[in-house]
């Protein structure tokens, strides 16, 4: 059609300036036949030809192609594959056929970048006709860098039609740089655009864990830097300077100067012995009294610099983000059989003074800088194996493919081995949780033949069968944790069932209004104080009664029993049977059977997510997860408050424009005034809404001030219960997994349908 029209264009300006009037009717009609062949073109190709005309711009795309080395190939190649082969024919014959041939190759490939980095993030299911698609891959296939974003545009819209039933962003994408440009060819690509479906892969039946590993190792602490001139440490009122490796620790103390920790005995009794063994003798025959040491130069450097990390201008920020992230790309992921993976923790933690939970008997001891030499590095063979800093060596490498950490070190405060692993997200992760569940759906189908035996065991002649009888049962009825053996002074003092001690119970024949009462009160892991009184079957109270028997108070409840004993137990009733899959069955059945009383078809989204909250809560109540209030609940409650405040007097000023509104229609009975009523009417359902949303906001917070509901959510409730439900009630997976949780459980949202059950 440019052909025909730049034709004619061509005979209107050669021809003389006496043409008649019927030389003019043909160009009229020449240009009638023009248009309604554009017409026609503009509806069969999807306005694939609405851009600028000019010869100019035909001449420019003639140029591009011609540097690009392949425009006749690609004219070949369009000629072929045309679909209208009439049209191509009539243009063929055309003086203007180059110049329009540009145009469709030009337009192909021309399209701004903007337009294509955004279809693949959207995600809004609006994506070109698969017509033009189809044409502009045929068009690129052997097209090298420039051309690679059009690819991409292709992928996603082939993955369309996939997506269509599934949640948004329910895809798990290790990446966190936006995509880059890739060329064609070169090594083996890794699966990383498309979701790692691996729950639809054969497991590994060998016990091996991966077969391809390849890491950078970790990233470790920065070294010390001395503080500068002007900071002063003080003693007994004289300043005094420190050797770095001395300073370096009393600045661990310094930062920590406002924290309840250094006020007690036990923290500042353990930091100054480990600081001493840093000091020069010098040093240690000068400073022999803590209280006459002053940190507050030292603390006050810190607070300052702290206040200037926030004071960071947008570029400043900028600048720590981008290093932050360049480092993230190059140690933070990992290539595991062909796939990239997100690594947990990959960044070794900086030297320190130790806190532990509740009343530590180490706190306040020095956690040393771990160095090259102290790593144990896990990859493969024929990897590329991690190098370590310049002028260091690792203190191993390994290359064992039956265990899943890729790098790991003996800590010096209590002797325990810490790992660098993958990220939640992770298959190896996923494949674990996986299995952790399907433990627990297994127990359900004998936990009735279970609890008979446990029941008959009470009656046991052996008082050790009776122990493990009733310690099982505390361990199913209440969730209770086993409770490992752990050596005297070494850790706080917490307990579990099996290490129950005769201080932690009292034994109530009769307590408001309710018969054979166990009062439980003992810190159990972390140091959270476990307390409940609970009522108990007769014959678990008659057990107990002579389980305390002529002890004292600082022995064992169950002086026949350890959790070694219990398990071994526990693997001949069912394979794979632990203290924690009974803890896990209990909280995902507790969940199910809540969500089944809580929720209600009629209820609005913010109502079904209170009781998903409530069920949830429920949960974490028999788990005794708990947490203290934040130290910003009263003023983040008072802010809601003032909201709900606002929202109810924008409703009341809504009812009473309402009110009038009806008034005025009453007496003019007219269009207008029906649209008004209609408005007003509107405008109040959604303000009723909105403080029904911040009313329900309110309440859940309140119920959920010391309660932890993160816990039971991560690590006891199976997520297709929570998946199922969303998926039956019509609630968006976002309200109750955030993103990083829904990579967690990317293998539970694509496999559990709305009906599925523990």
């Amino acid at each position: 059609m440019s052909g025909d029209h730049g034709q004619g264009d061509c005979q209107v300006n050669s021809g003389s300036k006496g043409n008649d009037t019927q030389k003019h009717k043909d160009k009229e009609q020449r240009h009638k036949d023009h248009k309604k062949d554009k017409e026609r073109e503009k509806l069969k190709h999807s306005n694939s030809e609405h851009k600028d005309h000019s010869e100019k711009k035909h001449r420019d795309k003639e140029k591009l192609k011609q540097n690009d080395g392949s425009s006749e190939k690609h004219r070949e190649k369009h000629k072929e594959k045309d679909v209208d082969r009439r049209r191509e024919a009539k243009i063929k014959s055309s003086h203007g056929d180059k110049p329009k041939k540009e145009k469709e190759n030009g337009y192909a490939r021309d399209p701004s970048p903007a337009a294509i980095k955004s279809e693949p993030e959207e995600d809004d299911g609006f994506y070109p006709s698969p017509q033009r698609h189809k044409a502009t891959k045929r068009d690129h296939d052997d097209k090298e860098f420039e051309y690679k974003p059009k690819k991409v545009k292709t992928e996603h819209d082939k993955k369309a039609k996939k997506r269509k039933h599934e949640y948004e962003e329910d895809e798990v994408c290790f990446d966190v740089k936006p995509k880059k440009k890739t060329k064609v060819g070169g090594k083996k690509s890794l699966k990383e655009e498309e979701k790692w479906k691996w729950w639809e892969e054969e497991r590994s039946t060998d016990g091996s864990k991966w077969r391809f590993l390849e890491h950078k190792g970790p990233v470790f602490a920065p070294l010390y830097e001395t503080l500068p001139g002007k900071v002063k440490f003080y003693y007994d009122g004289k300043p005094m300077k420190l050797s770095a490796p001395a300073e370096e620790v009393a600045t661990f103390f310094a930062k920590m100067l406002d924290h309840e920790y250094t006020t007690k005995d036990i923290f500042r009794k353990n930091f100054y012995k480990n600081w001493k063994k840093e000091m020069t003798s010098e040093e240690k025959s000068k400073i022999t009294d803590l209280n006459k040491c002053d940190f507050s130069e030292m603390s006050e450097h810190f607070k300052a610099q702290s206040e200037a990390r926030k004071q960071m201008s947008k570029g400043e920020k900028q600048k720590i983000k981008e290093e932050n992230e360049r480092i993230l790309q190059e140690y933070g992921f990992c290539i595991m059989d062909n796939h990239k993976e997100r690594i947990g923790n990959f960044r070794i933690e900086p030297p320190g003074l130790f806190r532990g939970r509740g009343d530590h008997p180490k706190m306040g001891m020095l956690k040393r800088r771990i160095r090259p030499q102290d790593i144990i590095i896990n990859c493969s063979k024929d990897s590329k194996h991690p190098k370590p800093p310049q002028g260091s060596k690792w203190k191993e490498v390994r290359h064992d493919n039956k265990v899943t950490w890729l790098a790991s070190w003996t800590e010096n405060i209590q002797g325990s081995i810490k790992y660098i692993m993958l990220n939640p997200s992770s298959r190896i992760k996923g494949e674990k949780d996986w299995q952790k569940y399907e433990t627990a759906r297994r127990l359900k189908k004998c936990v009735d033949r279970i609890r008979t035996q446990y029941r008959e065991d009470w009656k046991s002649k052996e008082m050790r069968i009776r122990q493990r009888a009733v310690a099982l049962y505390f361990i199913d009825k209440l969730a209770l944790r086993a409770g490992n053996e752990k050596e005297e002074g070494e850790t706080a003092d917490t307990v579990g069932c099996c290490s129950l001690r005769v201080e932690h119970i009292k034994l109530y024949p009769k307590l408001d209004d309710q018969e054979y009462v166990v009062e439980f009160d003992f810190l159990g892991k972390d140091s959270i104080r476990y307390y409940n009184k609970i009522p108990v079957e007769k014959r678990v109270f008659k057990n107990l009664q002579l389980f305390l028997e002529n002890k004292q108070p600082e022995d064992d409840l169950f002086d026949r029993l350890n959790t070694a004993i219990l398990n071994k137990h526990l693997q001949e009733l069912m394979d794979g049977l632990t203290a924690k899959v009974f803890r896990t069955y209990n909280a995902s059945i507790t969940l199910q059977q809540q969500l089944k009383e809580l929720s209600c078809s009629d209820d609005s989204i913010p109502a079904k997510i209170l009781s998903y909250n409530r069920a949830n809560r429920a949960v974490a109540i028999l788990c005794n997860h708990q947490r203290a209030p934040a130290k910003t609940f009263e003023k983040s409650m008072q802010n809601l408050q003032t909201k709900i405040d606002e929202k109810q007097s924008q409703l009341s000023a809504a009812r009473k424009q309402l009110k009038a509104a009806k008034a005025d229609h009453k007496a003019s009975r007219d269009d207008k005034s029906k649209r008004a009523v209609e408005a007003k009417r509107k405008a109040v359902q959604r303000i009723e809404e909105q403080l029904m949303k911040l009313q329900l906001q309110a309440t859940d917070r309140e119920e959920n001030k010391q309660i932890a509901l993160g816990t039971s959510k991560l690590n006891y409730l199976d997520p297709r219960i929570s998946v199922a439900w969303c998926k039956k009630w019509d609630v968006p997976i976002e309200k109750i997994y955030n993103k990083t949780q829904r990579e967690k459980f990317a293998w539970a949202i694509d496999m559990a349908e709305n009906d599925y059950e523990f």
